[in-house]
């Protein structure tokens, strides 16, 4: 199971569970949780959003099948991975806020799964480095509609290759390395 939910399904399952996050934090979230080694676990939202105190989703739930999608994704050696930000066809400006977002609450999940500093290759120190320049980013900054739609298309693609790269290091290295011991 590789395709992640609708946005709209996410946000209602995230607000029925008394959750204060967007589709795209809790994707985010999740994805630099798993990225970093965190266990892949049904309680998952207890854990990214650091709260002991949030239920865990029902087996089969919204929230269970988009954690099963994002494990299939980033263990896809075809790199299926994909970002989850705004619904289709929202306008640019809620489509980039959703992406700074994402790479916020990307670090945050990242952050959490990795007790202490990961060894990541050159890339990867370069892709955690750029991803937090991003999650300080605003869509103020963007100027021209073609020209920003061309460019978010850009930061999105980065992004997406920056999380399998993060994952590729601190995950698949890792597995890689208990395999020659």
């Amino acid at each position: 199971m590789t395709e992640l939910p609708a946005v709209h399904d996410i946000l209602q399952a995230s607000r029925s569970l008394g959750l204060a996050a967007t589709a795209a934090e809790l994707h985010g979230g999740l994805c630099g949780w798993l990225a970093a080694g965190g266990a892949d676990l049904p309680e998952w939202p207890a854990r990214v959003l650091a709260d002991d105190g949030l239920p865990v989703p029902e087996p089969g739930s919204v929230l269970d099948r988009l954690r099963q999608a994002v494990v299939a994704q980033l263990e896809d050696r075809d790199f299926a991975f994909e970002l989850l930000l705004a619904e289709p066809g929202a306008p640019l400006q809620a489509r980039t806020d959703a992406l700074f977002d994402w790479c916020r609450a990307f670090l945050g999940g990242f952050g959490l799964a990795a007790d202490k500093r990961p060894v990541l290759s050159e890339e990867g120190e370069e892709a955690l480095q750029d991803l937090a320049r991003l999650a300080q980013a605003s869509s103020d900054q963007f100027d021209s509609a073609d020209e920003d739609e061309d460019a978010l298309a850009e930061i999105e693609e980065f992004v997406r290759v920056a999380v399998l790269l993060l994952h590729g290091d601190c995950v698949m290295g890792a597995r890689h390395r208990q395999r020659l011991n």
